[in-house]
């Protein structure tokens, strides 16, 4: 018998049982997507059998693991193109976001004034504007910075923007009866009301910065000018090498789930001890 049994026997009957469901959950939380998973894997490589499909229209999933070791060299490689994107953008979108948010909180005008031009590039296709894009910038990199940075703009600002804005009426005219200046305010009350959305909104950028990473190497690789992995995933579609371009697309879906991963942990890490989002998933 466990440590962790003998706690729950000296608990009472419904006390146990919620003890027990909540190690169920927290086990469960990771067998079962893991098991899922695995499944689909051994269908997928059992339909590849089945149906005797070739190599270059689906892969089986050994072989795709094998090219991912044999290219590992040349795919890694690209994979780090796409990462110095993503990660250079998502900073980016963070001090254009935030800063602009602040901008935004201290003067409704210029709120009214540019929040709109935010939203077209929001709504704007990031397909559309590469054209133009293609033309006013020469430096390559630049050009998929840019791309990746315009879809990842947005959610930190309009998060942050709310979470600014969201400050408690009766705390904020508190610290106008003590004085405090716009600078204080600031920084003792609204920054930190606003952290939650800002770490929510950082969480959906991560995702949308790879993504703008990807769909900008995308459009830019159909003339051989990028060498990311969507770069990759188009050359081995031109040449029907289906498991290069399953590997890659393996490894921007793994980047995606760490990227996702690392941010959530930054945000528990930062919000577990004082807000309520975190304090419930230690209970």
């Amino acid at each position: 018998m466990t440590v962790i049994d003998e706690q729950v026997l000296q608990l009472d009957p419904e006390e146990a049982r919620r003890v027990r469901q909540e190690q169920f959950e927290r086990i469960g939380r990771w067998v079962l997507p893991l098991a899922i998973m695995i499944l689909a894997i051994c269908l997928w490589d059992r339909i590849c059998v089945w149906n005797e499909i070739p190599q270059y229209i689906l892969p089986r999933p050994g072989v795709v693991l094998q090219t991912l070791f044999n290219d590992a060299g040349l795919l890694f490689s690209s994979l780090l193109v796409t990462l110095r994107i993503t990660f250079l953008s998502l900073v980016l979108a963070v001090i254009g976001g935030v800063g602009l948010s602040v901008l935004f909180t201290q003067s409704k005008w210029v709120e009214m004034s540019f929040f709109p031009f935010a939203i077209v590039l929001q709504v704007t296709p990031i397909v559309a504007i590469f054209p133009l894009i293609n033309i006013y910038v020469n430096n390559q990199t630049t050009k998929l910075l840019l791309c990746a940075w315009i879809v990842a703009f947005f959610p930190i600002l309009s998060n942050t923007t709310l979470g600014l804005n969201s400050v408690d009426r009766n705390l904020r005219d508190l610290f106008k009866l003590n004085g405090a200046t716009r600078w204080q305010q600031l920084r003792y009350l609204r920054l930190p009301a606003a952290m939650p959305y800002f770490l929510g909104g950082l969480k959906i950028a991560g995702g949308l910065s790879l993504i703008g990473a990807v769909v900008a190497e995308f459009v830019a690789g159909t003339t051989g000018q990028s060498s990311g992995l969507a770069s990759r995933i188009i050359e081995a579609g031109y040449r029907l090498n289906a498991p290069r371009l399953f590997a890659a697309l393996f490894l921007i879906s793994l980047t995606g789930i760490l990227i996702f991963l690392v941010l959530s942990l930054i945000s528990h890490l930062i919000l577990r001890r004082w807000h309520e989002s975190a304090l419930k998933q230690e209970r």
